[in-house]
Formats: structure tokens, sequence, C-alpha cells
């Protein structure tokens, strides 16, 4: 898919108030906007924390002053299947295999191997105009499940290449070296061209079965490469957000979105109380739960808060009532009131967050003195 820049960003989304009129009752005006690029489709694919961490990348290419890139999702994929698989066959079989990763995997990506442009690296072959993981995730995942049933000594890591084998099928071979608007790059120099330094970024997160103020290994199965997340308070968790938005840098954003109030459809994420009928969600404004550190944990560790899908948040707005709304924008296409944007409720983001990414510098300078950053 072509990116198209969003020339004017407040012009947009005062339109999309307009629009979410002829939805729902929610009408939102504009707090603080990133500029941000269009919003893609994943289509038939795991690979949301590509989507998502890949436009955050562009919105930070944009604020670092390197102009609007439309970078590749699938070279971050290509790149992040083989440490899948080979985590798969050292655990005997018995890790998580799947499309699934988490932002940090990106960054890995990026600081390991570097980026490359999507017209460089579309991860499309044999004449597909859209991505569909259907065949090659059964493929690997088969391939791996027979590997480990039938392992023999002296077998080595032959493995890896036909893995390598399989993602060349169906996703092109990674490129070495490359020309880009007249200049010839590799991955490295082409992410060092934008400005983008890995260890710039930090993951957060708020549950208190850690201590606060320390980093842990994020227990959600997604997290094959061990990520770790710095661990703070969940009002700090969303000061951090909205402070960072306010001073121009935006957020890559790990969440659950199984809630009934999260609709895409109609472009915003609520979580009413238990009182409030369901007939009731999006046709009138509705009172919300009060989140706490408490309920959120119980959340967590219930069950009812899972890694489901990881997004880019990108401003803030205020609805009618003058409630904080957070802007994100997702990897479902275009086919809602807002152009593939929502609005989520501070309450739904309170309840619902199981990770952020961001740059240091837009951490508070109070948590960052906690965290010793």
């Amino acid at each position: 898919m072509k990116l198209r820049l969003f020339l004017s960003s407040v012009a947009v989304f005062l339109s999309f108030a307009a629009q979410t009129q002829d939805v729902n009752p929610y009408t939102f005006s504009s707090v603080q906007l990133v500029e941000s690029t269009k919003a893609k489709d994943q289509c038939n694919t795991g690979t949301c924390w590509s989507y998502s961490t890949t436009s955050f990348l562009e919105s930070e290419i944009i604020r670092l002053g390197k102009g609007s890139h439309d970078i590749s999702e699938m070279y971050n994929v290509r790149m992040t299947y083989p440490k899948k698989a080979e985590r798969y066959v050292r655990y005997q079989g018995k890790a998580q295999f799947g499309p699934g990763s988490l932002n940090h995997d990106v960054i890995n990506v990026a600081r390991e191997y570097g980026m490359v442009p999507e017209v460089v690296y579309s991860g499309l072959k044999n004449g597909m105009l859209e991505h569909d993981h259907t065949e090659m995730d059964a493929m690997l995942e088969g391939m791996l499940k027979a590997l480990t049933e039938k392992r023999t000594a002296g077998a080595g890591n032959s493995y890896l290449t036909a893995v390598e084998g399989v993602l060349e099928a169906y996703l092109g071979e990674a490129p070495e070296q490359f020309t880009y608007n007249g200049k010839s790059y590799t991955p490295i120099s082409f992410r060092d061209a934008m400005g983008i330094k890995p260890d710039d970024y930090v993951s957060l997160t708020s549950f208190s079965h850690h201590p606060y103020y320390q980093s842990f290994v994020l227990e959600v199965p997604d997290n094959f490469s061990g990520g770790s997340y710095w661990n703070i308070t969940i009002d700090e968790l969303e000061k951090t957000v909205v402070d960072a938005l306010a001073k121009g840098f935006s957020v890559a954003w790990d969440a659950d979105v199984s809630e009934r109030g999260f609709s895409f459809r109609n472009g915003v994420a609520i979580l009413p109380q238990a009182e409030v009928a369901r007939e009731d969600y999006f046709k009138k404004v509705v009172a919300e739960i009060a989140v706490t550190q408490e309920n959120r944990q119980e959340g967590f560790d219930n069950y009812q808060t899972t890694d489901d899908h990881l997004m880019h948040i990108v401003g803030t707005a205020k609805d009618q009532n003058g409630g904080l709304y957070f802007v994100i924008k997702n990897s479902w296409g275009e086919g809602n009131p807002h152009q593939g944007y929502q609005y989520i409720s501070s309450a739904y983001f309170r309840m619902k967050t199981v990770g952020i990414l961001l740059h240091k510098d837009a951490v508070p300078s109070t948590i960052k003195s906690k965290l010793k950053l």
C-alpha cells in the first residue's frame, strides 16, 4: 500500500469528529496530535506488532526531521521468524511458535539488521496484492513441529536453511544493498540515515506482581525474545503517554482488544460499568469503570486482559463531556469513520494496556529519575 502523509492532521481529525456524530453519540475535539502516516492493513497476517512499531518509527523519522518515508513492515517479519524458529527448536517444541511478537522485536531487528523502505521490500510475491500468511505460517509450524518430534543426534541446525527457504519463497529474499531516492544504502546505513538509534527506545508497563521502578520480563506468550519492561504505576504510565504526546512524541501500544467496548467499526473503545446494558454501547454516552492498580492487576491475573493487538498512539482528544481519549492508529485498513484511527477512553487505556514503547526522552523527568534512565 502506498503511503501518503496526512498533510493536515488537525483538519483530518476535526473531520473525524463530524463523522463520528453519524455513527455514535461521541464527539471529539483534538488536544494534541503527532504527525503520522496513513493507516495500513495487515490483512490476513498476525503482524500487528510490526505494523504498529513501524508506524511508530515512521512518526519518529518525521519528528527527527528526516521527512516522510514508507518503511517496510515485512522486513521485520522476515528477519524475526528465524529467531522464533530457533527458540522453538531449542525449547524442544515446548515454546510458542506463531506470527505474534511485540514492539521491542522491531527495535531488535533495527538494531541487528537495520531497516528498509517499503518500495525495496514489500513481502508480496507471485502477483499477490494483499498479505496472507495463512499458508506460510502453517508450513513453518508444521515443519518445526515435525522436526522437534523426530530430532536425532547430530542433526545440527540445517533446519534453519529450510526455514530461510520457506520465508524466501513466500516473502522474498531480504535485501543486503539497495538504491532509494537516488542513493545507495545497506539496511544498517538506511536506519542511520533515518536517525533511528535503537538503544534510545524503552518499554514500560504497570503490574503489581513485580516491584515498581525495576525491569522484568513481561509474562505474555508473544514475548519470545524475553524483552524487559520497566514497571511503573498505572497513573505514571498514563501520565507518561500524555506528556510524551504533548512533547511531540508518539507511543507504540500493546493492548487487549477483546472487550465488547472496543469497536473498530465505530472508531471508539470504551469500558462501560457492569450495569450498562450492551445494547446501549455506542448509542449513548455511558458511565465507565473506575480503573485502579488493583482491578487492573486482577484483570491481568485472570486472563481478562491479554496480549491481543498492538497499535500506535498518535494523540489525545476530549469528548463532549471533557473525558480524556487517546487517538490511536490501527492496522486494519481504513474501513471505519476515522480512516483507520480510533478514540480510546482513558478507562480503556488504564485497564487494557499491556505495555508501551517510546523514546526515552519522552519519559517525564520524575519517572526517568526513578528508573535511573
